[in-house]
């Protein structure tokens, strides 16, 4: 080693990286003092500890919903990681925090485009790669969403396990709360869409078959089994897309209802929600 590494250099590389107190000592002596240089190895050593742990799962983490000031933008990251343990830890959920920051300062379109944005000098997607040399778990910035809309009412669900965005068409002290009952309403009944018009041909498709088998199987003649499967459908319909749903609330009102009881032109225009595993 043709470097002295002193403890002052070794704390000033944690301080500067995150990393463990030896896992910087030996960088900087493999470095032979150079701090860009043992910066890189301690990212590479984060590189091989995220390829070692890809086949891991990473179903905990911190799901993180932030609005602008005005209310009209707002996004959702999802941070993975493999403990619960980790989740709790400010690293980590702080990292989150900050990856939400970027996301809706930079409001990019896709999980992709995020990944590539600057954070302190490094692409963010490098910044997690650090973060996993740091902790040692598989870690993932794992999911993205974002909204805009005429008003927004965000909800964070059971500790950061799960947040919601819902998008209104009208900006009001009344509209946000309702919103944010509307939000509730999303992660606990986890609709499919919004309407039945948000509902994809394919799950369309399948739950008419769906509801044939069934009637087939019930013995109902084969000349209304097309009527009772598209019975059923409706009966989907209302149990999965947002606006049919009976509010958790007040069950005597689909949620389209108590949106109409506070306004009778407000109402949904688009919502996200992102959950663990």
């Amino acid at each position: 080693m043709s470097a002295n590494i002193s403890a002052a250099d070794v704390k000033k590389l944690r301080e500067m990286t995150g990393a463990g107190m030896m896992d910087c000592k030996k960088a900087l002596a493999e470095a032979e003092g150079d701090f860009d240089k043992a910066i890189e190895l301690l990212r590479k050593k984060g590189q091989k500890v995220s390829a070692k742990r890809a086949d891991r799962e990473a179903n905990e983490g911190v799901v993180v919903a932030l609005v602008s000031d005005d209310k009209t933008k707002g996004i959702i990251v999802k941070l993975s990681c493999e403990t619960d343990f980790v989740a709790k830890g400010e690293d980590f959920s702080g990292f989150a925090h900050k990856a939400a920051e970027l996301a809706l300062a930079n409001f990019p379109d896709t999980l992709e485009d995020l990944l590539k944005i600057d954070m302190g000098g490094l692409p963010l997607a490098d910044r997690v790669t650090e973060l996993v040399g740091k902790i040692n778990e598989k870690i993932e910035l794992a999911a993205y969403e974002k909204l805009e809309a005429t008003m927004i009412s965000p909800y964070i669900h059971m500790g950061n396990k799960a947040a919601v965005l819902v998008g209104l068409n009208q900006a009001s002290e009344a509209a946000y709360d309702a919103g944010r009952d509307v939000a509730m309403q999303v992660a606990a009944m986890k609709p499919v869409a919004l309407d039945k018009d948000g509902v994809d041909q394919d799950t369309i498709a399948k739950e008419i078959e769906i509801g044939k088998d069934q009637a087939r199987q019930e013995g109902k003649p084969e000349q209304i089994v097309e009527k009772i499967a598209l019975g059923k459908l409706n009966k989907f319909f209302k149990e999965n897309t947002l606006l049919n749903q009976q509010f958790v609330k007040d069950n005597s009102l689909s949620v389209a209802g108590f949106l109409q009881s506070i306004d009778k032109e407000l109402t949904v225009t688009d919502f996200k929600h992102v959950a663990l595993g």
